[in-house]
């Protein structure tokens, strides 16, 4: 499936995040900037939604409880992940997953309702790209969701840089706006999404100095980037 030596270095790094065990470690992580994201998103039963960088599928799951009557599809450059995503998901019948990339998404073209893509866009190789990918997987009228803790606009995570194992884009707010736009979209906006869940008293980890770090981080919120595919005239 990799085509090339960028995707070939994703796939091997998430594999490895799946053989440690990290892809279940995202529901935990990252629900409490998606919690307020999909309530923006007002899933409706039959929605047909795409999942960009699905990992274990934890989102997909959730999304498919409220959409008894659509689809939601995962996609995800790890086939380890998506493995274990189809092993977690077994008996659940709006549930699919695909092994693929943002910028070759295998899906035919006017299908979604909704595409959301969590903590994955900044990895992507080309996300200009990837964009144009979503925008035409998307029917006209369909909408998509973008959202990112690293970006340019929050200081506090600009140290993550050098701690990845692949090369991952540090773009600003008004930057992803105007991927959005020139892949099409319109009525793009962009807001911050707060993460509100509790601060431990102490903090061990390598992604920030101290716990004051993390809660200014924290406070910044996550970047969602939402734009609308133009209806058909």
């Amino acid at each position: 499936m990799p085509d090339n030596i960028a995707e070939e270095k994703l796939q091997k790094e998430f594999n490895r995040w799946a053989e440690q065990g990290r892809g279940e470690e995202m529901e935990s992580h990252h629900l409490p900037i998606v919690g307020p994201t999909l309530a923006l998103m007002h899933l409706e039963p039959s929605d047909r939604i795409l999942d960009v960088g699905c990992g274990t599928g934890w989102l997909v799951r959730k999304m498919a409880a409220q959409v008894t009557d659509g689809k939601v599809v995962g996609i995800d450059v790890s086939d380890k992940m998506i493995r274990r995503a189809e092993a977690a998901s077994a008996g659940i019948k709006p549930v699919a997953y695909r092994l693929g990339v943002a910028e070759r998404i295998p899906w035919v073209d006017n299908y979604f309702t909704k595409a959301i893509s969590v903590e994955s866009s900044y990895y992507w190789p080309d996300p200009a790209q990837g964009l144009r990918e979503i925008s035409r997987v998307l029917a006209p009228g369909g909408s998509a969701w973008i959202l990112i803790n690293y970006y340019r606009d929050n200081p506090y995570c600009h140290q993550w840089g050098p701690l990845y194992n692949t090369p991952a884009h540090l773009l600003a707010a008004d930057e992803w706006a105007e991927l959005f736009r020139s892949a099409g979209f319109a009525d793009v906006t962009h807001r911050r999404i707060p993460d509100n869940s509790p601060t431990p008293d102490v903090y061990t980890g390598r992604w920030f100095r101290d716990v004051e770090e993390l809660k200014k981080f924290k406070s910044q919120g996550a970047l969602l980037v939402h734009g609308t595919k133009p209806a058909r005239r």
